[in-house]
């Protein structure tokens, strides 16, 4: 019987499942979209987030206590430098799970787990010069354009050339 017990094991033991938690922490802080299975994007989720409200305060207890999870001093890095800065006002939610499908060799489920506040796609504020100009254009109601263009006189007998 599962009484109690809530983690996902991910059919791994307690070491092993660490280890690859850690290892895909660490992977989505350096390129802050990865794709894996929906099982382990949502024992994922479950796992970095906590760390990026640790990061939010920047002490040396916390990055000690991030450090002490994630094992990459680069990581740890980046996560106090570029992304606690950025989801400084968020009060959580900063991962995004998306599903993809199945993956071909054995069907199993595909997701991409992705930090929030990085993607350009959702967020409000776009990259500099990414912005496309866009034309508006409008048909004028039929009233304005017989107002707005003078009639040419039309020559007599029906002469397809002179028109």
């Amino acid at each position: 019987m599962r009484h109690g017990n809530k983690n996902n094991a991910l059919g791994r033991k307690k070491a092993h499942r660490d280890a690859l938690l850690s290892n895909l922490a660490v992977s989505l802080i350096e390129h802050k979209r990865i794709e894996t299975t929906l099982a382990k994007a949502r024992a994922l989720r479950i796992y970095v987030e906590p760390l990026i409200t640790k990061s939010k305060e920047d002490s040396t207890h916390s990055r000690r206590t991030v450090f002490s999870l994630l094992q990459n001093k680069e990581a740890t890095a980046v996560l106090f430098r570029d992304v606690a800065p950025k989801v400084a006002s968020r009060p959580g939610g900063y991962t995004r799970i998306i599903k993809l499908g199945n993956r071909l060799g054995d069907a199993a489920e595909m997701a991409m787990i992705e930090l929030v506040d990085f993607n350009t796609t959702y967020t409000k504020e776009k990259a500099a010069g990414t912005e496309v100009k866009k034309t508006r254009r409008s048909r004028r109601p039929a009233g304005e354009k017989a107002a707005a263009a003078p009639k040419a006189p039309k020559a007599e007998g029906g002469d397809a050339a002179a028109e």
